[in-house]
């Protein structure tokens, strides 16, 4: 019986091992792709600005050089959405950051072609609709690495972090659909949509730089102080193992529900 019960209790440490270790795994590789991912764009960054000298310091400085400079700062500017998107990569709020990365995908590829397919009667209309495709990525990708900054406060517990939260990611997105309405239809020639635009853009604005500072002065509501050793246990370990906090809470639940188990059929 003592050997059958310690089959039993290895067979349940190998199932658990083997439902916890694909969501580290998972976790990890994830950690991996952003760090290269980082590093590859910073590489990117790095050359194209390098080309850019390159090229305002050449002797010619014709439609050519004009297209490879538009480019580079295309791709500098794609490199630096992408690294705001990538910043929430280990976050429960992650999939906006993946939405980020496949809408600044597209801006760069429409941008592109709107930079170097020369212009003729016979492609003058595509043109036109992958240029107003292009402002419609760019400016959703820009609203989405805005947007990707701001939710590296959404962990926190405090009212007014999360209603100041709320109200500057609403302001974010009514300007992006106030600068698309006039990139879709014709430019309003009311005086007041542009000031309704400049009003919820000063928003914007003054949420994005009091966030920060609200975040860093108010601390969380009691009821979670009472919980901070957990919560800087849970800090610790995530620093030192790369795992975001609800990978290290499922581990542990599955950790406790496994010994429950294995506890509730020992005799």
């Amino acid at each position: 019986m003592p050997d059958s019960e310690a089959a039993t209790h290895q067979d349940d440490a190998g199932t658990h091992q083997t439902d916890v270790t694909p969501r580290t795994a998972g976790a990890t590789r994830l950690r991996g792709i952003r760090r290269g991912a980082v590093i590859a764009l910073v590489a990117s960054l790095a050359i194209t600005a390098l080309i850019g000298i390159l090229v305002l310091l050449g002797s010619d400085f014709g439609d050519a050089q004009m297209r490879v400079l538009l480019t580079t700062l295309l791709v500098a500017g794609f490199s630096g959405v992408v690294l705001c998107h990538l910043a929430i990569a280990a976050r429960a709020v992650r999939v906006v950051g993946f939405v980020g990365l496949v809408v600044s995908a597209i801006a760069l590829v429409l941008g592109v072609v709107t930079i170097w397919l020369p212009w003729s009667p016979e492609v003058g209309g595509f043109l036109d609709v992958v240029s107003r495709g292009f402002l419609i990525a760019g400016v959703g990708a820009v609203s989405l690495a805005h947007a990707n900054l701001l939710l590296l406060l959404a962990g926190r517990r405090h009212p007014a972090v999360r209603v100041a939260l709320g109200i500057t990611l609403a302001a974010v997105a009514a300007v992006a659909v106030l600068i698309l309405v006039p990139v879709l239809t014709e430019w309003p020639s009311n005086l007041d949509y542009w000031r309704v635009l400049g009003i919820v853009a000063i928003i914007d604005a003054l949420g994005t730089i009091v966030l920060p500072v609200i975040g860093a002065l108010l601390r969380d509501r009691p009821e979670a102080v009472v919980q901070s050793e957990l919560e800087r246990r849970i800090a610790g370990l995530s620093t030192a193992t790369g795992l975001d906090r609800d990978t290290l809470l499922a581990a542990a639940l599955d950790a406790f529900e496994a010994a429950q188990a294995s506890g509730s059929r020992t005799p």
